[in-house]
């Protein structure tokens, strides 16, 4: 079982890599004016966004495989793991619409500035001290 939490962390931390990280490349791509620039930008984010989407599976399987065999007594019992499981899929939704903010910039259709985007990228921070402090406190 200590593998399996091993492997779930490992694919979290990977898969927070890159929500921190993509919305900062797109500050930069919505500031840059040079061709160069904006292709070097959109394979960036095209790999990093592939590379994230690992992660994500990664954590679903192994965040699965734990619920199934060690938190699904708790389940019924446990507030705390219906409302981490919530933050859990709200960022799943925040990892679908960097997919398509993506595929906007690939396209050239983006509509925000850099502003946008550093405030974009607090988002994930406040979802992990969430989902940390609901994991390891347990209050409810």
């Amino acid at each position: 079982m200590l593998w399996i939490k091993a492997f779930h962390i490992i694919f979290m931390v990977t898969w927070f890599a890159g929500l921190f990280y993509l919305p900062r490349l797109f500050v930069y791509h919505a500031d840059a004016a040079d061709q160069p620039s904006i292709t070097r930008f959109k394979l960036m984010e095209k790999r990093l966004f592939i590379l994230m989407s690992i992660g994500s599976a990664g954590t679903a399987l192994f965040g699965f495989w734990l619920l199934a065999d060690y938190a699904w007594a708790a389940w019924s019992s446990s507030a705390w793991l219906h409302i981490k499981l919530l933050l859990v899929a709200v960022l799943f939704g925040y990892h679908l619409y960097l997919g398509k903010l993506v595929t906007d910039f690939h396209h050239n259709r983006n509509r925000h500035g850099h502003r946008f985007y550093r405030w974009l990228n607090e988002f994930p921070s406040l979802i992990l001290i969430g989902v940390v402090l609901l994991a390891v406190l347990k209050p409810f």
